[in-house]
């Protein structure tokens, strides 16, 4: 049998939210349907499929109703809501990746693999934490919360302060061997949501739950890496990748090799919380696999990519 072509498909947490009046688990679900198509579209075109998605939303959302249910139950760790945010949004893209398939009338098994992602302690993100997360609250309040439970807590674009956590970069993704196997018996696989939750390895060779959060598209690229992916694909809200963005100058690319890619990053072409994230990404990976492919562009535009009408493609010529 002819091995099929590999993408790996990393959605963005905010990519579930259409906006901040629209974020119920219901509102969420039903986007998730609206975009499971174009993913079928490609399995229809012959490709394998692992998807990853990102979390931010979600773990915030957790940890909101923790704090909300303090004087109740004890507070969730950001590695165990990282988890709850594994299951649940797997759980929505199984569900309507399976409903599509059937009505389509393939046959492919759909799996949510809740995935651990080694992190090094060492790592130096953990002497400097510096990812928001959690809701805003007055100074006391956080000052509070530090002294209590060990918190660091910082004041966030002049809206109040919150809990921040460091953001490590992944070692090793311990599913692995699981995520190859279960792509050898065919099954469409839903793993590394939210990067994996973040693990060490104690001096007894233990895994521990450690509290931080990992880059859904760092953690992305490095398991196409390890998948020797032929394609990663990030999905954003727009067709393609600008250069001199919202200017007069303003220019769609549609191909880049690395080295391209590069030099406009370190130019500062690219939005650090927004674009340069993914691009640095798709290097990362390439760096890794020289004979893949990475792009960006909308969801619903990866078909038309592929063909050649849309996209920006990052790959060696």
């Amino acid at each position: 049998m002819t091995k099929k072509p590999l993408a790996v498909v990393a959605f963005g947490g905010n990519a579930l939210i259409d906006n901040d009046d629209h974020c119920s688990i219901n509102e969420q679900y039903q986007t998730v349907v609206n975009n499971v198509g174009y993913l079928v579209d490609l399995i229809e075109r012959g490709w394998d499929l692992v998807l990853t998605h990102g979390n931010g939303p979600q773990v915030g959302f957790i940890l909101r109703r923790s704090e909300l249910a303090a004087h109740e139950v004890d507070p969730v760790p950001v590695d165990y809501a990282v988890g709850d945010t594994q299951g649940a949004i797997g759980y929505m893209f199984q569900k309507a990746l399976s409903n599509e398939l059937s009505r389509r009338g393939i046959a492919r098994p759909v799996v949510t693999l809740v995935t651990q992602t080694r992190v090094d302690t060492n790592d130096p993100a953990f002497q400097a934490p510096n990812k928001p997360i959690g809701s805003f609250m007055d100074k006391a309040t956080a000052e509070q919360y530090a002294t209590e439970l060990g918190w660091h807590i910082m004041e966030d674009s002049g809206r109040g302060w919150r809990r921040c956590v460091a953001s490590p970069s992944p070692r090793e993704i311990i599913e692995i061997d699981s995520i190859k196997t279960l792509l050898g018996s065919g099954a469409l696989i839903i793993a590394a949501g939210g990067g994996g939750i973040p693990v060490e390895r104690n001096a007894q060779g233990d895994l521990v739950g450690v509290e931080a959060v990992i880059d859904k598209d760092v953690a992305s690229a490095m398991l196409a890496k390890e998948l020797h992916a032929d394609m990663l694909i990030i999905p954003t809200g727009v067709e393609k990748v600008a250069i001199n963005f919202g200017t007069p100058e303003q220019e769609w690319l549609s191909q880049l090799d690395p080295a391209q890619a590069q030099k406009l990053g370190e130019e500062g072409q690219f939005g650090e919380g927004s674009m340069k994230p993914k691009v640095d990404a798709l290097l990362q990976f390439l760096a890794g696999n020289p004979n893949g492919a990475g792009l960006i562009t909308k969801a619903s535009a990866v078909i038309e990519a592929i063909d050649g009408a849309t996209g920006t493609w990052i790959r060696n010529h």
